[in-house]
């Protein structure tokens, strides 16, 4: 009944009693991973490094817990999978934006951020952006190296 009357003041006031963050030991690691890694990554990809720590349902709220957080960002691949990667180029607090360009390399799959490449377009009259992706598909600087 205690839960029950949580969720139904939570649903009436929209204000929880529950702490805002959890620092969790899957929260921790999956943010940790991303942090640590130099490309995007897909939530299956998430999930089998983190080797059974937890299940797909938990991997995506804490995803989402830190996407309203403001601490990674999602990318959308050339193939419609989405990937996770850290956010690095932002002011959390102020401007909050991943307008730069990411790099989806067609034969190894890996999406890279390229920070330093910020794309610029302009919107007809009427139109308002919220949310932008620029992938570029090719190949990565690995998979030309190895080729060669």
């Amino acid at each position: 009944m205690k839960c029950q009357l949580i969720k139904l003041r939570t649903f009436v006031t929209g204000k929880s009693n529950m702490k805002t963050t959890r620092n969790t030991a899957a929260r921790s690691a999956i943010l940790e991973l991303i942090n640590d890694s130099n490309v995007a990554l897909s939530q299956p990809a998430i999930q089998h490094k983190l080797n059974g720590l937890c299940d797909r349902v938990t991997i995506y709220r804490v995803l989402d817990r830190l996407l309203d957080d403001g601490l990674i960002h999602k990318i959308v691949n050339v193939n419609g999978v989405v990937n996770y990667a850290a956010c690095s180029s932002c002011n959390h607090k102020h401007d909050h934006g991943h307008e730069h360009i990411h790099f989806s390399c067609r034969i190894c799959s890996e999406l890279t951020c390229l920070d330093q490449v910020v794309p610029s377009f302009s919107l007809p009259e009427g139109f308002q952006a919220e949310e932008t992706f620029f992938t570029i598909s090719g190949i990565c600087k690995n998979c030309q190296d190895t080729q060669k």
